[in-house]
């Protein structure tokens, strides 16, 4: 039962339809068949009844011979061919017996009838016959005279055989026939739902934001709601964002003012409050930062990498000249990423934030797309970090040096944007000297990944 409540709706019709015709066809069968077996029937016995009638109509007895003759022919030459399977018998039951030359010295058993009957027995050299006998009454004799007349079954059971072969073989030719047209009914008739899939899996992708509505009324107003919701996500998700945008410039004023304040205070009272400041704006700037990713990533576009980032790269080229410290990039033109092009731009940017922080001289941005994902990777020639180390710096607020500027909070937001779209981040040796940062992300947003 689990396995037919998985079945598609197409396999779950054709399965029905082949159910049912695995019911009727038979069933069809054995009625045209009993039909015909009944009529063919019917009129074998018909032909024996008017044979007995023949039969009996040439009977007669002739008194100078004192002995039963048969003064009529019965048409039929079989009649008198040595056992033909055509035979016709008359018998008192005792000495008196007249019998065609076919049936030549055999005899048909005597079963006495005042009505007319018919039955089935087998005959010389065992030939199924049809046999057909009543008893009737001839003067001068005093007891009755029992005449029967018995022809071949052979003819009649080919016939029939004949007959259930072709039945057979057009039923089942118009099993297939049927099954193969309910086969294309069904795939033109559920052509919408594959239509509405495939709109599904592009919307899923990334490759498109809407589904088409061009489709059956039914399916079309379907497409018309899915739309609506995918409309009020969007809108959700873009209001999270200004909302988390208008509270970090709300909260950024006190945060300054307290600082300022704190800066009229006494050792150690005006250390601490600066210590707790800094945690507090740290701390908000990291669930800001992910509050404005967190949006479904399975509604992410597929975007252009080098045109997204080409911003970033521009900005953070003038910081590393300045810092006397070269970037550079190889991205492909063709490189696309599922992600929102806001939170590609915030993932990159803290990874080239801190490797142009730690290098010495060289900072260096790889990406491309491979089976299922696309990755991107930053490299730097600077101290580098240790397996320890690596394992700290994606703690969030982890500090690995006090005597650098900075929060230690980008690996942490780059790990939770890429958590976020069902990712991986790793952090490895360059061979640059440095730290190695690799990021991977799905086409399809949390599939399983190797």
């Amino acid at each position: 039962m689990r396995r037919l409540r998985q079945l598609s709706l197409a396999s779950r019709l054709l399965l029905a339809s082949l159910l049912t015709l695995t019911l009727a066809l038979p069933l069809a069968g054995a009625g045209l068949s009993h039909y015909f077996r009944t009529t063919a029937t019917a009129a074998f016995d018909e032909r024996l009844d008017a044979l007995l009638n023949v039969v009996v109509a040439g009977l007669a007895w002739a008194p100078a011979q004192e002995q039963l003759v048969h003064e009529r022919s019965l048409g039929d030459p079989r009649f008198e061919q040595v056992f033909s399977g055509w035979y016709w018998q008359i018998s008192d039951g005792a000495e008196r017996v007249l019998t065609s030359r076919s049936l030549w010295d055999q005899r048909l058993p005597v079963r006495s009838h005042r009505q007319v009957m018919i039955r089935d027995l087998e005959g010389p050299r065992g030939t199924p016959l049809r046999v057909i006998e009543r008893d009737i009454q001839l003067a001068p004799l005093d007891g009755p005279l029992h005449v029967s007349v018995a022809v071949s079954r052979e003819t009649l059971d080919a016939e029939l055989a004949h007959f259930t072969r072709l039945v057979t073989l057009l039923l089942v030719g118009l099993g297939v026939l049927l099954l193969v047209t309910l086969a294309l009914q069904v795939r033109w008739g559920l052509a919408p739902l594959r239509r509405l899939q495939a709109d599904l899996r592009q919307v899923e992708n990334g490759d498109a934001e809407r589904l088409d509505t061009r489709l059956s009324p039914e399916l079309a107003r379907l497409a018309q709601a899915m739309n609506g919701v995918l409309d009020r996500d969007r809108r959700l998700m873009t209001h999270a964002r200004h909302a988390a945008g208008n509270l970090a410039h709300a909260l950024k004023t006190p945060v300054s003012v307290l600082t300022t304040l704190a800066d009229g205070t006494d050792e150690p009272r005006r250390t601490r409050i600066r210590d707790e400041l800094t945690r507090i704006d740290a701390a908000v700037r990291h669930h800001l930062a992910r509050a404005s990713a967190a949006g479904d990533a399975a509604l992410a576009p597929r975007v252009a990498a080098s045109d997204v980032l080409a911003p970033i790269f521009a900005g953070l080229g003038r910081l590393a000249k300045r810092r006397g410290l070269t970037l550079s990039h190889r991205l492909p033109a063709e490189m696309r990423v599922r992600m929102e092009a806001q939170d590609l731009q915030e993932l990159v940017g803290n990874l080239l934030d801190n490797a142009l922080r730690w290098a010495k001289g060289r900072v260096e941005v790889r990406g491309g797309n491979d089976a299922g994902g696309s990755w991107l990777e930053v490299e730097d020639d600077g101290p580098g970090m240790d397996e320890a180390q690596r394992q700290a710096a994606l703690t969030r607020g982890a500090r690995l040096d006090e005597q650098r500027p900075g929060n230690g909070l980008g690996l942490a937001i780059v790990a939770d944007l890429v958590k976020l779209s069902g990712g991986r981040l790793e952090l490895a040796r360059s061979p640059l000297g440095g730290l190695a940062v690799r990021v991977w992300l799905p086409d399809r947003p949390f599939q399983p990944y190797a």
